[in-house]
């Protein structure tokens, strides 16, 4: 039996993770994040971004 993904992921969404709970879905790369989209709604505020409407 073939083991998958021996090599390391260079692009696409397998080389990407959320640094906070690991998906890789949904990833917030602007300004060097690197966190998921609920991960960032949970502690945007404290990093100091605003929500504006």
């Amino acid at each position: 039996m073939k083991e998958r993904h021996t090599k390391p992921r260079k692009y696409g969404k397998g080389s990407r993770w959320c640094q906070r709970c690991g998906q890789y879905t949904a990833i917030i790369q602007k300004y060097n994040l690197m966190l998921c989209r609920q991960c960032f709604r949970e502690v945007a505020k404290s990093m100091g971004f605003k929500k504006y409407e």
